[in-house]
């Protein structure tokens, strides 16, 4: 429920001052946006995000990324989230034909894929339908997944966008 006090134009709360106050209460994770699936949120504003829970000051705080995510989405999560974050699949995984245990092993192929790629040096913006269709020649859990996720998805205009000298002139 941050969003509700953090991402407000008018007034809130810095996301480096909530990300400090978990830290201090024992949390060690927080929902950062996503980018991706059907949580809104403006790329730049989830990675400025992403950048403040992995800096020093707040080690320890992970960044959550949640809200209509499936394997599809896997390699545009690698690419913004890296590895140092907790990805929670809940109907990626609830919506899997054969169960939860074989769509846990769906996502884990897809982020296997994902990061050897990235290690490879490739490029998941514009190859990740490739690597994600290359990893289901060997993932029947993974090509399963892929086959129910393939035409799911999140078409609405972003609520939460950077201030732009245009939006202060008004």
């Amino acid at each position: 429920m941050h969003a509700v006090f953090d991402r407000q134009k008018n007034h809130g709360v810095h996301f480096h001052v909530l990300g400090k106050a978990l830290r201090m209460s024992g949390g060690d994770h927080i929902h950062s946006g996503t980018v991706v699936g059907k949580l809104e949120g403006e790329r730049e504003i989830t990675l400025g995000f992403i950048d403040l829970l992995l800096e020093k000051s707040l080690q320890g705080v992970l960044p959550v990324a949640s809200g209509g995510i499936h394997v599809w989405h896997m390699p545009a999560l690698t690419e913004i989230f890296g590895d140092d974050s907790v990805l929670q699949f809940g109907g990626g995984t609830l919506g899997h034909p054969r169960g939860n245990a074989p769509s846990a092993v769906a996502n884990r192929v897809a982020l296997e894929a994902c990061v050897q790629a990235c290690n490879e040096g490739r490029d998941l913006a514009t190859e990740g339908n490739e690597i994600i269709r290359e990893a289901t020649k060997w993932s029947r859990e993974l090509a399963d997944a892929c086959e129910v996720w393939k035409e799911i998805k999140f078409e609405f205009q972003t609520m939460d966008t950077l201030d732009t000298d245009k939006d202060k002139k008004r």
